[in-house]
């Protein structure tokens, strides 16, 4: 069981309908067993990546989103701002192993109302969907520490980029293509994709001209 929070129990006519996002199978098909002695809690779908998640948050109007935190073309805090964007209504609660100071501060800034570890009790994570559907946020103490560490060492979105992905940034920035970045740099054409996954993840961006935006107003990157 990792941390601990406060929870508020509601009632109400109807269960509380949830959506599980992650990119593990097993997972998926975890929680929705697990969650079924809950009569107040019924997990209407499944998704493992985040366009699915999108578009089944389109088709099945959930009251809360489980939401995994690191998975491929679009990670958990980029879906996630993607989703109260769209549905704003929806309540988006996190659900992962991850805690590092970035992640958990890039999640609540992209609108999540809690932040759980994956080593919770079943009982804890039903008590943390009411809470959620209620409005009240649920933190596991690692998150919350994690939130406190960053907000004393004052960093800003990009201060975790790494000097390689800076360069590549640089290069997007100048509206260089994949394959200009790999030969100039000297790196492969995937190193390359890698690269910018993971500034896309750390910015809290979705694509190249999203990056590059936020880059130039950010002065993450040397004036041209």
């Amino acid at each position: 069981m990792s941390g601990s929070a406060t929870y508020q129990t509601i009632e109400q006519s109807t269960p509380i309908s949830v959506l599980s996002v992650d990119d593990h199978e097993i997972v998926r098909q975890g929680m929705a067993f697990l969650l079924l002695p809950f009569e107040d809690i019924e997990v209407v779908g499944s998704a493992r990546s985040g366009s699915e998640a999108l578009e089944m948050c389109e088709e099945l109007q959930p009251d809360v989103v489980l939401m995994d935190m690191v998975m491929p073309e679009m990670d958990g805090p980029i879906v996630t701002q993607a989703i109260k964007e769209r549905f704003p209504d929806v309540q988006v609660l996190v659900l992962t192993s991850f805690y590092d100071e970035t992640l958990v501060s890039r999640a609540m800034q992209a609108g999540a109302i809690g932040y759980l570890l994956k080593g919770v009790s079943i009982d804890e994570l039903a008590e943390g969907i009411r809470s959620a559907y209620a409005g009240k946020s649920v933190m596991a103490q690692e998150a919350m520490q994690a939130l406190v560490r960053a907000s004393q060492t004052g960093r800003g979105v990009g201060d975790d980029l790494s000097e390689r992905e800076r360069e590549v940034l640089a290069l997007l920035v100048e509206g260089k293509t994949n394959n200009q970045i790999a030969e100039e740099l000297v790196i492969s054409l995937p190193t390359v994709k890698t690269h910018l996954r993971n500034i896309y993840g750390k910015l809290g961006v979705a694509n190249r001209a999203e990056a590059a935006s936020l880059a130039v107003r950010r002065n993450l990157v040397p004036p041209a």
